[in-house]
């Protein structure tokens, strides 16, 4: 169904043609998102000839780029990237997501910034200011050349105070991991005794356990091209022993260690 119905917000088209995405919210009634969608369609399928100024000019949608930003990291980055993208990208859609990417300034985007760091803090709208920088980047590579301009450029990042990042002691960790229950307990051992990220350890499966050699092998996606990258990573007693024993009472119909 490429028409449906938000509540407290309106009507919605969202359509794939020739394996491309396009959307456009919101709108008052059915008629209104049918009549917008048929027209979208039609300059697709049937698009003008462009005068020669019309050639020179570059343009898109915003919700249509946010779309496209949002497939692309879903393919080709992590999970909890991801997830980042669609929480902000939720507040873009909301306050420009009628716009096209040409109608939004350099100005709106600062104001916007301004606001957010008040209301939450300088690095939260820093980090959004990196995402959004990303978001027009990411339409003005050559290969895709949806836009002319970056709005985001020139832009500094707001003055904030970095935070010392806490460490917690070794025996406030045994502490937690002693706290849980066995099945949690073997979970949080993987993650200290490897000093591997939550996605990582979620990710590894029997295959990547070698009990003979010792070693586990973790995959990360922190390399240019979103690529996973393997690694070998040393178990100690103490993880081999939690592993064989998961290992021994394993549901064989399921690859994953946790």
């Amino acid at each position: 169904m490429s028409l449906y119905f938000v509540k407290g917000k309106g009507w919605r088209y969202d359509f794939t043609l020739n394996e491309t995405r396009y959307t456009n919210a919101w709108f008052k009634t059915k008629t209104e998102a049918k009549r917008a969608e048929a027209k979208r369609r039609e300059e697709i399928t049937n698009p003008k000839p462009q005068t020669e100024t019309e050639k020179t000019q570059t343009d898109m949608a915003f919700l249509d780029l946010v779309n496209k930003r949002l497939d692309y990291v879903k393919g080709y980055n992590s999970e909890r990237h991801y997830t980042d993208h669609i929480y902000y990208a939720r507040r873009w859609v909301k306050k420009w997501g009628r716009l096209n990417c040409s109608e939004i300034s350099t100005d709106m985007i600062e104001t916007y910034l301004l606001k957010r760091s008040k209301k939450t803090s300088a690095c939260t709208a820093n980090k959004e200011l990196r995402y959004l920088r990303a978001l027009f980047n990411f339409a003005m590579k050559r290969k895709r050349g949806w836009i002319s301009a970056n709005p985001t450029r020139g832009i500094e990042f707001l003055p904030a105070e970095k935070p010392i990042k806490y460490v917690p002691p070794k025996h406030d960790v045994l502490a937690v991991i002693l706290a849980a229950d066995p099945d949690t307990q073997d979970y949080l051992w993987t993650i200290a005794l490897t000093i591997g990220r939550m996605s990582e350890i979620n990710r590894l499966t029997w295959q990547d356990v070698n009990f003979e050699e010792r070693y586990v092998v973790l995959y990360t996606r922190k390399t240019r091209g979103g690529h996973l990258t393997p690694r070998k990573v040393p178990m100690p007693d103490k993880l081999f022993e939690s592993l064989s024993r998961r290992y021994a009472i394993r549901d064989k119909r399921k690859p994953w260690v946790f």
